[in-house]
């Protein structure tokens, strides 16, 4: 049995790269297309600097499409999560459930159905990313 749980880990890692890139992709999209200036106004209010509004916008809406694809999946894993951690942080807690993920993905890669695999030239066992 626990080989086979071994065999579905791919699975796993893509379902988590999907479940985060489509969550960030909808968190970041009405940032990027129209409401940048009331996101850098809502950062603002937080106090902190209104440019890591864009920072934020960039990191929800390109990292989760980086994501998907499973391109530069822990740089994308890595921006997702300090943007997460800051609005953990500053607004809502409940969020940790995707900081967690973002975290598990940067220690793990996308694993072998991502085109990271692809990019480093095939299988991801013994490669490091």
């Amino acid at each position: 049995m626990l080989r086979l749980l071994d065999r579905l880990q791919p699975l796993a890692l893509l379902v988590l790269r999907i479940v985060l890139g489509v969550i960030m992709i909808g968190h970041g999209y009405p940032k990027v297309f129209g409401g940048l200036s009331e996101h850098v106004h809502h950062v603002s209010n937080l106090g902190l600097p209104g440019w890591l509004a864009y920072c934020s916008a960039a990191a929800e809406f390109f990292g989760g499409i980086l994501l998907l694809a499973g391109l530069f999946t822990r740089i994308a894993a890595l921006a997702i999560l300090i943007n997460m951690s800051v609005a953990i942080w500053k607004v809502h807690w409940k969020n940790g459930l995707l900081a967690a993920i973002a975290f598990a993905l940067i220690l793990l890669g996308g694993g072998p159905i991502a085109l990271d695999s692809i990019r480093r030239g095939g299988s991801a066992k013994g490669k490091k990313a």
